[in-house]
């Protein structure tokens, strides 16, 4: 029974995932349409103690601006009983999230077929926070949280498509500034697609926040703000010189949103 629903499961994502790209195509956007697929606060989206209810976030604006953010994801799944955890590219496409690996490894083997149960984090961080109290140090962050049937993508121009726009997170145009994956690289790339339905956003800020009683203590706090800059790029030199693309002279992370 698990695998007929798992089954039936990624074929509602492959429909879903075909009306995506397909609109992701049209609008030249990785955003695709606005859809009516919304976050739901589920079990598993959740977070049931009081103390951090007013962390959380379920609406898909600042849902999809983390997701979209974020270069790198990780994601957790099960290989005969044993928890795993895998650090993958990700892009969203509308209301789906895509990953991106290889055919060969644990994950996508895994997800071969009806798919998997996946567990996909993000985080990025923005700040530390050092308090006069060991107690009280802390993190300034936002995160978002997707449980889901990982399914796999694997119909061809939908791989080609996911690719496109992996590319164009990355940087602005750079899928129109390469070489297209031939029928063999295709083969050898696995994208799996979930739902961004089960989510949650997570948002840590502020500032220290110790006890009344030390803040008398002679020990410095305060915030160091934290961020993610792109160096000068640096040109392969083992081929043909290519002058330095306009994109990539401008370069700033987070500037393909």
């Amino acid at each position: 029974m698990t695998d007929e629903r798992e089954h039936v499961e990624c074929l509602v994502v492959h429909q879903q995932v075909s009306r995506v790209v397909e609109t992701s195509s049209r609008f030249g956007s990785a955003d695709g349409e606005r859809t009516d697929a919304m976050p739901t606060e589920s079990k598993r989206a959740r977070i049931k103690p009081l103390r951090e209810r007013g962390l959380m976030r379920y609406d898909q604006d600042t849902i999809y601006r983390i997701v979209d953010e974020a270069l790198v994801c990780h994601t957790g799944y099960q290989v005969d009983g044993e928890a795993r955890v895998v650090p993958l590219m990700h892009v969203r496409i509308g209301d789906q999230l895509f990953l991106h690996g290889s055919t060969g490894s644990r994950l996508m083997l895994a997800a071969s077929g009806v798919g998997t149960q996946v567990c996909v984090s993000v985080t990025l961080l923005d700040a530390l926070v050092f308090a006069r109290a060991q107690f009280m140090h802390t993190l300034n962050y936002r995160s978002v949280t997707v449980h889901g049937q990982a399914c796999p993508v694997t119909e061809e121009g939908e791989k080609r498509a996911v690719m496109a726009a992996l590319l164009d997170k990355l940087a602005r145009g750079r899928s129109a500034d390469t070489r297209p994956p031939s029928s063999r690289e295709l083969a050898q790339t696995a994208v799996l697609t979930i739902p961004l339905v089960e989510v949650s956003a997570r948002i840590q800020t502020g500032g220290v926040a110790d006890e009344p009683e030390d803040m008398a203590l002679a020990h410095w706090a305060g915030v160091i703000p934290l961020r993610m800059t792109a160096g000068p790029a640096r040109e392969d030199h083992s081929a043909v010189a290519v002058p330095l693309p306009d994109y990539m002279a401008r370069y700033q992370l987070g500037e393909s949103e």
